[in-house]
C-alpha cells in the first residue's frame, strides 16, 4: 500500500450494517471505489442517500472487483449463508475481508475460511458491531483494562432487538439462510464475553432457541439463550426479536460486567424512561458509583484495522478470536436445536 489511502469496495448491501462498515472505514480514510450487490434489496435507497459518491460506481460483475489489484479491503453484507464463499473468493484474490456478522453460517463454512486464511496470510475479520461501533463498549474495554472492577469473572449480554416485518426480506425468515437466531445475533455476545473474561476458549454449557410469537413463520427463532464457562470466567446472553413499538430505538441492548472488586453495566442505545441518548455507562466499585456519558469514546476497531492491513498486524482482533466467536456460536445454535 505504500502510503496512499486504503481502497476497498462492498459485496452485497443486504444488511444494514454495511453503512456503518463503509461509513467507519471512510472516517479512518479509507477510499470507497466500488460495490457490487445482487438485484435490488431494501437497503439500497438507504445506502444511494449515505453515499452517493458511489453510486455510479456500481458493478454488474462483483469478480471485476476482486480483480482490482488496487483495492485492499472487501467489505461483505450479503445474505450471511453467502458470505463464506464471497470472503473466501475475495482472500484468493489476495484481498483482506470485513464481514458483517455472522461471518459465516455452518461449520464446514467456517473451515473452508479458516483453511484459506492459512493458505492466503490475508485477515478475515468479523464487524461485531455491538463491540466495534459502541462507545460505551469502548470505554468499558478501558475501565477494565485500568483494573477499576478487578478480574472479570462474568459478562451477562441482552440482545433484544426489533423485528420491523414489515421491511424484512423473505431471507430473514429461512433459518437456512440466517443460520439461526444464536449464530446470527448471540454471535455479538459471544465476542464481548470472551474478549472481556480474556477467554481463548469456552464451552456452551446450555443452549436454547424458540419461535414463541411468530408462529406463522416457522423458519424464525424469535428467541434465543446460551450459558458459557472457561477457564477465566462465565457468561450468559439472551437475545430475542421482541422490542416493543414504544422503544425509541430498536433494541434495549445491555451488557453486564462483573469483577472482583465492582460492576459494569452499560445501557447501549437507550437508558429507557431516561433519556433516549445512547451510550450509557454505570460504574460501581470501591470508591466510585457513577454514570459516564460515554458518546465520545470512539470506535479504535476501525483505525487499528486499516494498520492491520498495511502493517499485517492484529491489533483489531486477533484472527484466532474471531474464529473462535463464530466456532462457540455454531456450537451453540447446534446444541439448542438438538435440544427443542
Amino acid at each position: 500500500m505504500s502510503d496512499r489511502p486504503l481502497r476497498f469496495a462492498a459485496l452485497g448491501l443486504d444488511h444494514r450494517h454495511i453503512y456503518g462498515m463503509a461509513e467507519n472505514m471512510q472516517d479512518v480514510g479509507g477510499e470507497f471505489v466500488g460495490w457490487w450487490t445482487k438485484g435490488d434489496p431494501g437497503t439500497l435507497d438507504g445506502f444511494n442517500k449515505r453515499f452517493p459518491e458511489v453510486i455510479e460506481r456500481r458493478f454488474d460483475d462483483y469478480r471485476e472487483l476482486l480483480e482490482d489489484e488496487s483495492i485492499d479491503l472487501i467489505l461483505i453484507a450479503a445474505i450471511p449463508c453467502d458470505r463464506a464463499a464471497l470472503a473466501i473468493e475475495a482472500m484468493q484474490h489476495g484481498k483482506d475481508v470485513m464481514v458483517d456478522k455472522p461471518g459465516c453460517t455452518t461449520q464446514q463454512q467456517l473451515d473452508a475460511i479458516k483453511a484459506c486464511v492459512a493458505e492466503t496470510g490475508r485477515i478475515w475479520s468479523i464487524n461485531f458491531s455491538e463491540r466495534f461501533e459502541v462507545a460505551s463498549v469502548t470505554k468499558a474495554a478501558e475501565l477494565v483494562q485500568q483494573g477499576a472492577i478487578g478480574k472479570v469473572v462474568q459478562t451477562a449480554g441482552l440482545g433484544p432487538h426489533r423485528l420491523n416485518r414489515a421491511t424484512r426480506p423473505d431471507w430473514f425468515f429461512d433459518k437456512p439462510s440466517y443460520g439461526g437466531i444464536i449464530c446470527d445475533i448471540a454471535s455479538h455476545q459471544i465476542d464481548q464475553f470472551l474478549y472481556f473474561t480474556g477467554s481463548e476458549d469456552a464451552e456452551v454449557t446450555m443452549a436454547s432457541v424458540g419461535n414463541f410469537a411468530n408462529p406463522g413463520d416457522p423458519g424464525l427463532q424469535d428467541f434465543g439463550q446460551l450459558s458459557l464457562t472457561s477457564d477465566q470466567g462465565h457468561g450468559y446472553i439472551r437475545v430475542d426479536w421482541y422490542t416493543p413499538d414504544a422503544l425509541p430505538t430498536w433494541g434495549d441492548g445491555r451488557l453486564t460486567i462483573l469483577g472482583t472488586e465492582g460492576y459494569i453495566e452499560l445501557r447501549k442505545y437507550v437508558d429507557v424512561a431516561r433519556e433516549d441518548t445512547t451510550d450509557h455507562l454505570y460504574l460501581v466499585n470501591g470508591t466510585r458509583c457513577e454514570h459516564i456519558d460515554c458518546r465520545d469514546a470512539g470506535y479504535p476497531y476501525f483505525a487499528n484495522l486499516a494498520n492491520d492491513i498495511r502493517n499485517r498486524t492484529e491489533t483489531a482482533m486477533p484472527q484466532a478470536h474471531c474464529f473462535k466467536v463464530m466456532e462457540l456460536a455454531l456450537k451453540a445454535q447446534q446444541m439448542a436445536e438438538a435440544a427443542s
